[in-house]
């Protein structure tokens, strides 16, 4: 499988992580602090998302986030810091 082919197909979270599970069946957790708006919004808010896109991404329209499912295996601390 392609990584541009690869959706979501689960998303939940600890007190530090945010963990998606893919539809070729890989379990991918970073860090919440890489994200800085899913780190301060509360675990209601976290769990208001939607998947777009039949899983290509994953929005939340009350902390106006988006991620995209290639994008966690792709992301980097580097990257947070110069997106947050």
């Amino acid at each position: 499988m392609n990584n541009d082919d690869l959706l979501v197909k689960r998303v939940w979270f600890d007190k530090e992580r945010i963990f998606v599970e893919l539809s070729d069946g890989r379990i991918v957790g970073s860090p919440l602090e890489w994200f800085p708006r899913l780190q301060r919004a509360t675990i209601e808010q976290r769990n208001q998302y939607e998947l777009v896109s039949g899983g290509y991404g994953i929005h939340w329209e009350q902390l106006d986030e988006d991620l995209l499912a290639t994008g966690f295996l792709l992301y980097s601390k580097k990257l947070a810091k110069v997106n947050g």
